[in-house]
């Protein structure tokens, strides 16, 4: 699965529990958040104030994770 703006964040840490780390790192605290379950890794990311650009990098970063680069 290619980690989309569009992907679930529930369904990318369900599959690719590394990934925590990089949401953390862009200050999402995602894990156990209820949110999770429904929103896209674009719409958390919003919410939380991240740029479209900052959008760009965090899939990139959760790709090179999930495929570990």
């Amino acid at each position: 699965m290619e980690i989309t703006k569009n992907t679930n964040i529930a369904k990318i840490l369900e599959e690719h529990p590394e990934t925590a780390e990089i949401f953390m790192k862009y200050g999402l605290h995602c894990v156990g958040c209820m949110a999770a379950g429904f929103d896209s890794l674009e719409q958390g990311a919003k919410t939380h104030g991240l740029s479209d650009e900052t959008v760009e990098e965090l899939v990139e970063d959760l790709n090179s994770v999930k495929n570990g680069q």
